[in-house]
């Protein structure tokens, strides 16, 4: 762990501490608003937001983790492949399936197997994730694209960041919502008492918006299609659990009392984005896994 303390001159006030830490340290900004995000950043001992602006004499000390070499081996997995080109590859994760290596996990990945299956991916995240632009978590399940070379990595980042890239989710929560539509407005960061979880809180969260629908409803449960305009960890598991509708089988955020499933029920199942290259629109969807559709049909039955 390198250790660093900077004190904020007088001319140096009222610029975003993700501004002026990348002026003054030998690190990219976004590498600088990840440290601040995962709380190594402090003001004056406390955490803060990639947006606070500095105050002269303000006292900033920063924690880099040292990065630990990982060997990232191709391992030959069978990929459901839904969509692929010379920039892009969409592939529908299975459920139990990690997306990038770690220090902490040193079981198979997706990006192992990506590397089996391309010759080339994007080098812009470093070699534990190559090609990666977002993630979806190890116990949900469907729709991931990967970039194969930097030109569609800097797209499909800037697509998300613009909020233009659509992503779509079916879950299964507990409890029977009773209006049709609705919008979870709420910031999300890193839960104090347990570093593991987030949750919503106004003291270190980050914007997080979750758009819902009703699609179907049982005698306890409520089927609902979810659309982000933020990617937030966790964002939907957390969100519903907030408004009082966990997601059926989350281990972490849900209801110990569930139905039998094997990880949360939560699905991506529809992706759109803007081709890197041509510039076209694609759209790609992917069925529920056959699990949750038993659970779906074992609940109309119910009814």
């Amino acid at each position: 762990m390198i250790d660093l303390e900077l004190v904020v001159a007088e001319d140096q006030v009222r610029v975003r501490i993700d501004k002026f830490l990348a002026d003054n340290m030998d690190l990219s900004r976004s590498r600088i608003q990840q440290l601040i995000n995962e709380g190594y950043v402090l003001v004056n001992d406390a955490e803060v937001k990639n947006n606070y602006r500095v105050h002269v004499f303000d006292v900033i000390t920063c924690e880099i983790p040292e990065d630990k070499p990982l060997e990232i081996v191709p391992i030959m997995m069978d990929l459901a492949v839904i969509y692929e080109d010379q920039d892009v590859i969409v592939i529908n994760k299975p459920r139990g399936m990690v997306v990038h290596p770690a220090e902490t996990y040193k079981e198979p990945t997706l990006v192992n197997g990506l590397l089996a299956h391309c010759k080339d991916l994007s080098g812009i995240n470093g070699v534990t994730r190559p090609g990666i632009v977002h993630r979806i978590d190890k116990d949900t399940t469907g729709l991931l694209v990967v970039a194969k070379n930097d030109l569609a990595h800097e797209s499909l980042v800037k697509q998300l960041q613009n909020k233009t890239m659509g992503r779509e989710y079916y879950a299964l929560v507990h409890g029977v919502i009773a209006h049709d539509l609705g919008t979870i407005d709420a910031p999300i960061g890193r839960d104090k008492k347990d570093r593991l979880k987030m949750t919503v809180t106004e003291e270190n969260g980050r914007n997080a918006v979750t758009n819902f629908q009703v699609i179907e409803r049982f005698k306890e449960h409520t089927l609902i299609l979810c659309r982000l305009e933020t990617g937030r960890t966790h964002q939907i598991r957390v969100h519903m659990q907030y408004i009082g509708y966990p997601i059926v089988g989350d281990k972490r955020y849900g209801r110990r009392k569930t139905l039998a499933v094997d990880g949360q029920l939560l699905h991506a199942f529809r992706l759109k984005f803007t081709h890197p290259r041509t510039n076209k629109e694609i759209s790609v969807n992917c069925d529920l896994p056959s699990d949750f559709q038993s659970v779906l049909n074992e609940l109309r039955s119910d009814i």
